[in-house]
C-alpha cells in the first residue's frame, strides 16, 4: 500500500516504550522499580469518581456537545476567575480527551511548509512530532544551555521572524521540572507585544505541581495578549486523572469554530460522566492536591540530593511538575546507555533524554511520581550499579 509521506515525520512518545519493555522484563521475573512515565501514583479524589458514578446513574450515556458541556465549561472558568482573579467567556473554553488534542489542533491550525514554531528542547514529544508532520520548520530553544535547565526570554524573542506563526511555552516543564517564575514571564509577556502575528501556547498542565509556594504566572494575568492565547490544561495531573482522559484549553475567539470543527473531525466529544467528574474536582476542596504536594516535596528532596551523590551525575533542584532530569555524562555513559543499564542491571526504569530532544543526548529523566521507598531502593540500586 502507499502511504501519505508525513506520516514518516510523526515521532512517539519513548515513555510508553520504556514502560513496555520494563514489563516485559518484570514477566520474565526481573524486579523493576518505574521511575517512567508521569503519573501521579495517588488515586482520584472520591468525590470526583462518585461524581461521575451519579453522572451514570442520572443517565448520561450519550453524546454531548463536541466543545463539552456547558456545565464542565462553566466549571472552568470559575476556577480561572478563583485561580487568577481573571473573567474568561466560557465559550472560549473547549473540553478535551486530555491534553494531546491541544497540542495537536493548535499546530494543526498553524503549521504548514513555510511557517515557524518555535518551541522548547528538551520538551514533551508530540510538540516536535507535531511540528514535523505538518511540515513546519520547527525552532527550538535549548534549556540544557541554563545549569537550571529554564528558559532565557530575550533569547526566545530573539527567535521570532515574520514567518513565525506559533510560540510553545511549557512552564513548569516537562521532562526538566524547571520552573520560570513571573519576573522573566513578564518580559517574556511585554516582548510579545511588538510581534502580534505570533500566537502563544501556553502548557500550563503542571499549574499545580510548584514547589516552596511560589505563585504560578498563567498567560491569563497578560489581557493585552489574550486575543492570541491558548491555555492547555486539564485535570490529570493535578487530580490524578490520567486514565479519565480529561483536559481543557482556552482559545482565541476566532480559532474556536475551527478547533471545534477539529475535534468533531476526530473525537466526536468526550464522554459525559468524565465531564461530571472534572466539575466535582475543580470546584471541589484541595486537601488532595495539597497531601500530594507534600509528598512530592519530600520525594524532590530525596532524589535530588541522591542523584546529586552519585558519582558522575549532576542534577538541577526541580521547581515544579514531578520530574529530575539529570545530566549523566559524567559515568562516562550517555544518557540512553545510562537508562538502558539501570533498566537491565539496577532494575529501574528511566526514560533517556534523547526522547524529549536532540540536544538532550547526556541526560535522562526520573519521575519521582513514585513512593519514597521506591525512590530509595532506585537510588541505592543505581548507586552499586555505578560501584
Amino acid at each position: 500500500m502507499k502511504l501519505a509521506k508525513n506520516l514518516e515525520r510523526l515521532g512517539t512518545e519513548s515513555a510508553f516504550s520504556v514502560l513496555a519493555e520494563a514489563k516485559a522484563l518484570e514477566a520474565k521475573g526481573n524486579p523493576m522499580i518505574h521511575l517512567g512515565l508521569g503519573q501521579p501514583d495517588f488515586k482520584t479524589p472520591k468525590h470526583v469518581v462518585e461524581a461521575a458514578k451519579k453522572a451514570l446513574d442520572d443517565g448520561h450515556h450519550g453524546y454531548v456537545m463536541s466543545n463539552g458541556i456547558p456545565e464542565c465549561r462553566q466549571a472552568v472558568t470559575r476556577w480561572i476567575k478563583k485561580r487568577y482573579s481573571v473573567d474568561v467567556d466560557f465559550e472560549r473554553i473547549l473540553i478535551m480527551p486530555g491534553g494531546k488534542p491541544t497540542m495537536s489542533y493548535a499546530i494543526q491550525c498553524f503549521g504548514e511548509p513555510g511557517a515557524e514554531i518555535i518551541h522548547p528542547t528538551p520538551a514533551f514529544p508530540i510538540y516536535e512530532s507535531m511540528i514535523n508532520y505538518t511540515g513546519s520548520t520547527s525552532v527550538p530553544y535549548d534549556l540544557t544551555e541554563d545549569k537550571d535547565l529554564k528558559f532565557n526570554p530575550e533569547k526566545i524573542l530573539s527567535l521570532i521572524t515574520d514567518k513565525t506563526r506559533l510560540l510553545v511555552l511549557i512552564n513548569p516543564n516537562n521532562p526538566t521540572g524547571s520552573f520560570v517564575e513571573k519576573a522573566d514571564i513578564d518580559v517574556l509577556a511585554e516582548g510579545l507585544k511588538k510581534h502580534p502575528h505570533v500566537t502563544i501556547l501556553s502548557d500550563e498542565i503542571y499549574s499545580r505541581q510548584i514547589f516552596d509556594n511560589k505563585v504560578m504566572p498563567s498567560f491569563f494575568n497578560y489581557p493585552e495578549l489574550r486575543e492570541r492565547l491558548i491555555v492547555l490544561e486539564g485535570w490529570s495531573k493535578a487530580y490524578s486523572m490520567t486514565g479519565w482522559r480529561l483536559g481543557w484549553s482556552f482559545w482565541p475567539k476566532e480559532l474556536v469554530p475551527h478547533v471545534n470543527k477539529l475535534l468533531i473531525n476526530s473525537v466526536s466529544c468526550v464522554n459525559a460522566a468524565a465531564q461530571f467528574a472534572g466539575i466535582a474536582a475543580l470546584d471541589g476542596p484541595d486537601e488532595s492536591i495539597n497531601e500530594m504536594m507534600v509528598k512530592f516535596t519530600q520525594r524532590r528532596k530525596l532524589i535530588h540530593e541522591g542523584l546529586n551523590s552519585l558519582p558522575g551525575i549532576e542534577c538541577s533542584l526541580p521547581g515544579g511538575a514531578f520530574y529530575a532530569f539529570p545530566k549523566v555524562i559524567g559515568t562516562g555513559m550517555n544518557g540512553s546507555e545510562f537508562a538502558k543499564k539501570c533498566m537491565y542491571e539496577a532494575g529501574v526504569a528511566i526514560v533517556p533524554g534523547t526522547a524529549f530532544g536532540k540536544t538532550c543526548q547526556d541526560y535522562v529523566r526520573f519521575s519521582f511520581a513514585a513512593s519514597q521507598d521506591n525512590i530509595s531502593n532506585a537510588l541505592e540500586n543505581i548507586k552499586k550499579m555505578l560501584g
